[in-house]
């Protein structure tokens, strides 16, 4: 449903349970037990921009076993709009096991093989929900297998016809790419459809083989249609880069216990402020303080474990920036 005078933004992909080690810093086989936690960079973008206020659906496929009705019941709960959820029968829910080093960064070991996100096909899109959106937003893990590939593009195309912003962070994944290579050519397939584009920096080295520091590097990753181009360098902040300006706005110095879902706050965060009022791209002072307000969202999420239980609410938010200021 869409909530009367708040814009629906809409997260399609991946959404799957994540098992993060009890104890950071030890490798998976040294690891005595493993916290669940609901997790998917689609997923955590919906429920980040939820809990903020905002208006969010889901669209995607999980397995109709115990982890995919969790799954599909923590988003509800976490107000995000389910209509877009498909439950296949004969595959299960993905899942990844996430070790945490002693800095709070993260290695990945997933189980898909395959799993029910890379089995969602295009006669399984909700059309109906996607033509009521004005930001659509993706990854690029569903790029990777078909029947979901096609899924993806077909969503992506009825959201531009619908007149929706598309919003891609690549949220690149090496371990369940074929190789380097496919992932660098499959997540630039569709890089010229996107209105805006957030990548780490991590991703800008890996997309540009340069120095993500270096400005003329990350501006090989500019295109005409764009509005908005965002790397996240951490806790250092963010940078930008429109048509008419660019700039870095500075994060928020936390002690990260887990960065799952930090981006995925970052970004949570900024749909709703598009969401809200799209002259952000052309006013450069509302967008440093969005900004501000996405570096906040995102420095909170590593404080605590797992993606979805961390991301903050509103007051949550504005009472760190507070805090942040006074110090």
């Amino acid at each position: 449903m869409t909530q009367a005078g708040n814009p629906l933004v809409i997260s399609f992909g991946e959404m799957l349970i994540d098992f993060v080690p009890d104890t950071a810093g030890v490798s998976l086989a040294e690891s005595q037990g493993f916290v669940k936690a609901p997790g998917g960079a689609p997923a955590n973008v919906a429920c980040a921009i939820s809990k903020l206020g905002g208006n969010s659906a889901f669209i995607g496929k999980v397995g109709d076993d115990e982890f995919g009705k969790m799954l599909a019941d923590i988003l509800k709960k976490n107000g995000v709009n389910t209509d877009g959820i498909c439950f296949d029968r004969d595959a299960r829910t993905a899942l990844a096991f996430v070790t945490l080093r002693k800095d709070g960064e993260r290695e990945f070991m997933f189980y898909r093989n395959p799993s029910a996100d890379m089995l969602l096909k295009e006669s399984e899109l909700n059309v109906g929900l996607i033509k009521q959106c004005k930001i659509f937003h993706y990854g690029s893990i569903s790029l990777i297998s078909e029947p979901c590939r096609s899924a993806h593009l077909a969503a992506m195309k009825a959201a531009r016809e619908a007149g929706a912003l598309l919003s891609y962070d690549p949220n690149v994944r090496l371990a369940l790419w074929p190789s380097p290579e496919a992932a660098k050519s499959g997540i630039k397939s569709i890089w010229f459809d996107a209105d805006f584009i957030k990548v780490s920096d991590d991703e800008v080295e890996f997309l540009t083989e340069g120095d993500p520091e270096k400005e003329e590097n990350v501006l090989t990753l500019w295109h005409d249609k764009l509005k908005l181009l965002l790397v996240t360098d951490g806790e250092k902040g963010c940078r930008y880069f429109t048509k008419n300006f660019k700039g870095r706005v500075t994060g928020f110095s936390v002690k990260p216990v887990d960065t799952t879902g930090a981006g995925d706050s970052f970004v949570g965060s900024l749909l709703c402020a598009v969401a809200k009022d799209s002259s952000l791209f052309d006013d450069e002072a509302k967008l440093r303080e969005a900004l501000m307000f996405s570096n906040a969202c995102g420095a909170i999420a590593t404080t605590q474990k797992g993606a979805i239980p961390a991301l903050p609410t509103m007051s949550e938010a504005q009472n760190f920036i507070t805090k942040s200021k006074a110090k």
